[in-house]
């Protein structure tokens, strides 16, 4: 099925391993420390500074959305998915280092910085995904994708256990970062360090997969790789589960990118979290959906990654809902948890099922479509969250698009047949 067998242990350790370095990208920068830090510190208030990174993540959606097909069908026909993802990852670690600098009131310079770091990152998993179905066999790609989701769910904690206790809730801050807002502007560095020194291991035993062809990459490269990719879309009903699961995951993707971007946001504005109880609720979170995500990769393998998903996020549908109601900070935890808990299975089993449904040498060329599925609109749930907070003066109302969101990718994932979609791939 590829270049490694099911017992490359250290093939699937170092897989695993890039999981754990990328997801303190996500978890600190992304999601709870420096998008409040933006809102609270460099922007002038808190409704404006939603509204500007509302506008970042989306056209870091728009250039994901673009570039992730072509440049995945030009990684197949070049055998290049290593080389493309060593890329990203350098790119994404000097952005990221970048964010150290800006200060109050320099909005631009910061969100210059977050926009090349979130689209590096964006499409170096296009290229790490696409490794997932050359690693293990059909019937363990559920549960090695729940692993994997699991393993970065425990780097994004204890990088973030590591801000805290190192920078963030202390008098005295590693290296002797001022406590002014310096100390919270160093966890970009310590992301970007994590990011670079835990990605090793992937370039050290990661192979390219042999089906990969080995075209040297040029501009008729390039064009030929294109028509293949305009080829493929021109007759997506040959992959007519890949277009519903795409669909799908387009909208419920949207939703959770919304969860993930604004949650941070969401708990320091309209609750009133400090930056202390923000990592604390962080922390929580990754534990719970670590837990999720390893635990659900081995009822995927059993039940099958499309059942997975359903329950998942009909589940995040009544959290979701709960969450965006209520005031009362006991309910919202226990929302928050559940949210937690079920985040991490639909992302694991989402891959896990693309896997499945796609056809050998063909893996980055279908994965940039599922970074498309999963940015082609992305910018739309954070938009309509700006433009009703900024509408109504109220964040509560901007996060309720979430829940319209994933009831409607729930309503699309009705419609795939998992075991028809494996058979068109081949891999059944």
């Amino acid at each position: 099925m590829g270049s490694h067998t099911d017992g490359d242990r250290r093939a699937l350790l170092g897989w695993s391993l890039y999981d754990f370095a990328n997801s303190s990208f996500t978890t600190l920068i992304v999601t709870f420390v420096y998008s409040s830090y933006f809102t609270r510190a460099i922007a002038t208030d808190s409704v404006s500074g939603t509204m500007y990174w509302s506008r970042a993540v989306a056209i870091s959606s728009i250039c994901v959305a673009l570039l992730s097909p072509t440049l995945g069908a030009i990684a197949d026909r070049c055998g290049g998915r290593r080389a493309f993802l060593l890329g990203t990852t350098a790119l994404c670690v000097v952005a990221t280092t970048g964010l150290f600098f800006p200060t109050q009131g320099q909005i631009l310079t910061a969100l210059i910085w977050f926009v090349i770091a979130n689209v590096a990152f964006e499409l170096g998993s296009v290229f790490y995904n696409a490794f997932l179905p050359h690693l293990v066999s059909i019937d363990r790609v559920g549960r090695l994708s729940g692993i994997g989701w699991a393993v970065g769910y425990l780097g994004g904690l204890l990088c973030m256990a590591i801000a805290m206790f190192g920078f963030i809730s202390t008098d005295t801050p590693w290296f002797g970062f001022a406590t002014d807002g310096e100390h919270v502007r160093a966890v970009n560095l310590l992301v970007a360090t994590w990011f670079a020194v835990f990605s090793v291991p992937f370039f050290l035993w990661v192979k390219e997969p042999q089906s990969a062809q080995t075209s040297a990459a040029s501009w008729s490269v390039a064009a030929d790789a294109f028509r293949k990719l305009a080829d493929t879309i021109g007759h997506i009903r040959r992959y007519r589960q890949i277009a519903r699961l795409l669909v799908a995951r387009l909208l419920y993707n949207d939703g959770m990118v919304t969860v993930f971007t604004f949650g941070g946001i969401y708990v320091t504005g309209t609750l009133g979290f400090t930056f202390d109880e923000l990592m604390i609720f962080g922390l929580t979170l990754n534990i719970a959906a670590g837990i999720g995500a390893f635990l659900f990769g081995f009822f995927d393998d059993r039940y099958g990654g499309k059942r997975t998903i359903e329950v998942s996020v009909i589940g995040l549908i009544a959290a979701s809902g709960g969450a965006v109601l209520t005031q009362d900070r006991s309910l919202f935890w226990a929302a928050a948890i559940v949210i937690g808990l079920l985040s991490g299975p639909v992302q694991a089993a989402s891959r896990s099922l693309m896997a499945r449904f796609v056809p050998e040498s063909k893996e980055s060329e279908f994965f940039g479509l599922y970074a498309f599925s999963g940015k082609a609109t992305a910018f739309v749930g954070p938009l309509l969250l700006g433009i009703l907070t900024d509408l109504f003066d109220s964040q509560q109302a901007g996060m309720s698009v979430v829940v319209m969101l994933l009831l409607a990718g729930a309503l699309v994932l009705r419609g795939i047949d998992e075991t028809e979609g494996i058979r068109a791939a081949g891999r059944g």
